[in-house]
């Protein structure tokens, strides 16, 4: 495999290695421990609100937009101020809004809270994709595999949490225990996840705007942000519309079975650290030609009306959304150049734009022409997310050799 190394990172102890790899993927499954979880309550919260399909959507698409909002801002401030000291305050104040959301009585306080939960999530999102790509240019894939795995865990627990918290006791408690378990994870993350070395400050916040700037004139890098806007508008799209075609005939499952449908994120576990080696091995196109494909093939069985293949098609969905999303992640950084943390807002914004009208809009579609209307829509962004990274890919003309041997690696 050809690669450029840009940065020189100085060689860490095995130990302190794998520690920090460790407190990435804590990190990692804090965050979503909680910003997807109230999808398995959706037709929950429809009885219990007397509420909408649209209504009760916010309570994830609330989430997701305030992450878009703010984005772009704590990208820049992490260019002034350092990578560890925007992450753990950012995982404290979200363990605090998420034990304060179990407070809420009422679907508008729940989607307020909410919104302020997704407040804090780019502090830690989007700068620690900038300290992966900074810290460990050579093992970047591997690095980051590793953290999308521990966001798949998150994305998954949190779920099934809440889905069998919420039929055995009652949904608020659900969130003082998922607050309870990120507070932990603040603390270990606080504890082991090392300052970064290859950081330089930015000498003001003005030169971080001038760097963003410089980013939305970066072509690659705004493909690559269109590629994750259409990562999470179906990821999130197909996960919360499948939980009103589960709960109706013929499937008709409770709160507690919806939670238990996202034991196919574990698959993701297990392939996306795969995907990482084969991402740093066989390149950035081959590994996101594969992985949408793999998806594509579990969005049609997910039409089949027996549970067991629909299971098995939202596995194969979920597991190449996964895929697509750590060689995002990994292109982000490297098509950026410099201001990591900055491209890494951009490419957040764009995500998370995605994630709220993916919730909203595939709603929309489901009311319309129920879960068939819902999977073509899914389908043509995904095809969407393999466009946006074959341009994303592309060797720019006129780049140097070094340049090409780093897209070859990638």
């Amino acid at each position: 495999m050809n690669s450029v190394v840009t940065t020189a990172t100085p060689a860490r102890p095995e130990r302190s290695f794998r520690l920090t790899v460790l407190a990435v993927m804590i990190a990692g499954a804090c965050t979503f421990l909680t910003l997807y979880c109230t999808q398995p309550l959706l037709p929950f919260f429809q009885d219990y609100f007397h509420a909408s399909e649209f209504e009760v959507s916010l309570t994830v698409s609330a989430a997701t937009l305030a992450v878009a909002v703010a984005a772009p801002f704590v990208g820049m401030f992490a260019e002034v101020i350092g990578r560890k000291k925007v992450i753990v305050p950012a995982l404290f104040g979200l363990a605090a809004t998420t034990l304060l959301t179990g407070t809420a009585s009422s679907l508008s306080g729940l989607i307020v809270w909410r919104f302020l939960q997704g407040l804090c999530v780019p502090g830690i999102i989007a700068v620690i994709i900038a300290y992966i790509n900074e810290e460990f240019s050579g093992r970047a894939g591997a690095v980051m595999a590793a953290y999308v795995s521990g966001t798949v865990f998150g994305g998954f627990f949190g779920r099934l949490l809440t889905g069998l918290i919420a039929t055995r006791l009652n949904w608020q408690m659900g969130f003082v225990i998922l607050g309870a378990l990120g507070l932990l994870g603040a603390v270990a993350v606080r504890r082991w996840l090392p300052l970064a070395v290859n950081f330089v400050p930015a000498k003001h916040v003005f030169r971080s705007l001038g760097d963003t700037w410089g980013h939305l004139q970066n072509p690659r890098l705004l493909a690559v942000c269109g590629m994750g806007f259409t990562i999470l508008f179906s990821l999130v799209g197909v996960f919360t519309c499948v939980n009103f075609h589960l709960a109706r005939p013929p499937f008709n499952l409770a709160p507690a079975a919806l939670g238990g449908i996202f034991f196919v994120y574990l698959l993701g576990c297990v392939v996306t650290p795969l995907s990482g080696r084969f991402l740093d091995r066989h390149g950035f196109r081959c590994t996101v030609l594969i992985s949408v494909s793999a998806a594509l093939t579990g969005l049609a069985l997910t039409l089949a009306p027996s549970l067991p293949v629909v299971i098995l098609g939202l596995a194969l969905f979920s597991s190449g959304i996964f895929v697509s999303q750590a060689a995002a992640t990994v292109l982000t950084g490297r098509v950026a150049g410099r201001a990591r943390s900055a491209a890494a807002g951009l490419y957040v914004t764009s995500y998370y734009i995605g994630g709220s009208l993916g919730a909203t809009v595939g709603t929309w579609f489901w009311t319309k022409g129920g879960w068939p209307a819902c999977a073509g829509l899914f389908a043509v962004t995904s095809l969407g997310t393999l466009l946006f990274a074959f341009l994303g890919g592309k060797v720019a003309a006129g780049q140097s050799a070094a340049g090409s041997a780093v897209d070859t690696a990638i």
